[in-house]
């Protein structure tokens, strides 16, 4: 692997250091509190002071992610500098790396924001992926589909995200009015994957280049937005095994420090491929403040901070959804007056439809994650819909 993505060794931050996070939402929020648990203060880098995780940061720098004069501000507080949405300036990250260690590297967080990058990097690494075809004009748009066959699915190569910016073509008459609406160019194509269920794994390497990796969980979206995480996956064992070990091969790659969630997809022929990487705690993993005895949030400020890497290891099995839009506020009683619901709200003062106010986590003795019928009586009052287990028309409207 290149050099390029080493992090010299240091000594573990000392009690009372200060863990600067580039941005303001519920990941920084978690991550913040996290730290505070270890012993650490964490400053904020964000555009909005009443950001979820300025309400809990011990102090925040107010300005933007690609403005010099805030990131150097911010490295001026800050001991070490991560960041918790990919979307951010990769120079920016170069300026504030200049000034303080950043964990992950820059590139990483380069590669993770581009589609096309993020399949070489995976191909070097011996990482299986859906078969892809680079999208630069409307001949090479021709050339994809004649190569991967319809149907495909048509993505950004950079700035997507939960459905955002991808569309499925299971047409010819489809290629052209896609590759105008899409945007920015250049886009990437990928064979549609007849997969059996989608699964994801949270891995995370410590600055001595030990690697922790949790349980494969299973992951149920709607509207391409992630609605229910299953902990373990109920996949077989040998499934399970390998997609960690497909985590772990991808974080040693990368000689990474920090967190790493990585998205795979399990077809129908039981063979996994690995779709996307994200470098920071990702939603699939919120589980785990629940379930174990140390959160990804926990793994995460602890491979940032240089400090060892305890097992990743569950004690319970769990059930999470997210809380969407108006759901948290008109849910949020009733989960309250819940034994086994456990809420936790982000602090969003606006509930827009689709938006990630909040996420709900049942908890059930290892190894007795029920069935979708039993799912769905464990996390009532919430609207479940799983295979074999569709909830009643007129409950989705939450969503």
């Amino acid at each position: 692997m290149s050099s390029a993505f080493a992090v010299t060794s240091a000594a573990p931050l000392k009690p009372n250091s200060v863990i600067g996070i580039i941005g303001g939402g519920q990941l920084g929020r978690m991550s913040a509190l996290a730290a505070a648990r270890l012993g650490y203060r964490c400053h904020i880098l964000t555009d909005n002071a009443e950001s979820p995780a300025a309400q809990v940061a011990a102090s925040i720098t107010l300005g933007a992610h690609d403005d010099p004069a805030a990131l150097r501000a911010f490295a001026d507080r800050v001991d070490v500098v991560t960041f918790e949405f990919e979307n951010i300036s990769a120079s920016g990250l170069d300026l504030l790396a200049s000034l303080r260690p950043v964990r992950p590297s820059g590139a990483i967080l380069r590669i993770s924001q581009d589609r096309l990058a993020e399949k070489h990097m995976l191909t070097e690494a011996s990482v299986a992926v859906a078969p892809f075809h680079p999208v630069a004009d409307h001949a090479a748009l021709e050339t994809a589909a004649q190569t991967l066959g319809l149907p495909l699915v048509l993505k950004t190569t950079r700035l997507g995200y939960d459905g955002h910016g991808q569309a499925v073509i299971r047409e010819e008459a489809a290629l052209e009015p896609a590759f105008a609406r899409l945007q920015p160019h250049p886009l990437i194509a990928e064979r549609l994957v007849d997969f059996a269920c989608e699964l994801s794994v949270m891995v995370a390497r410590g600055m001595d280049g030990a690697v922790v990796a949790y349980d494969a969980v299973q992951n149920h979206h709607r509207d391409h937005i992630l609605d229910l995480t299953l902990a373990p996956a109920p996949v077989t064992p040998v499934v399970a095994l390998a997609a960690r070990a497909l985590a772990v091969r991808i974080a040693n790659h990368l000689e990474l420090v920090g967190l790493l969630g990585v998205e795979l997809f399990l077809d129908a022929d039981a063979a996994l491929l690995v779709n996307e990487i994200a470098p920071r705690p990702h939603n699939s993993g919120h589980w785990t403040l629940d379930a174990c005895p140390v959160s990804q949030f926990e793994m995460h400020i602890r491979a940032v901070a240089g400090l060892p890497l305890p097992a990743a290891v569950r004690h319970s099995d769990a059930v999470m959804k997210n809380l969407l839009g108006l759901q948290a506020l008109e849910l949020w009683p009733e989960i309250l007056r819940s034994e086994w619901l456990l809420g936790h709200l982000y602090g969003k003062t606006q509930a827009r439809p689709g938006r990630k106010m909040g996420h709900v986590t049942r908890l059930f003795a290892r190894g007795a994650l029920p069935g979708p019928l039993g799912i769905r009586d464990a996390m009532a009052p919430l609207p479940i819909a799983l295979p074999g287990c569709e909830f009643e028309a007129g409950q989705d409207s939450f969503s």
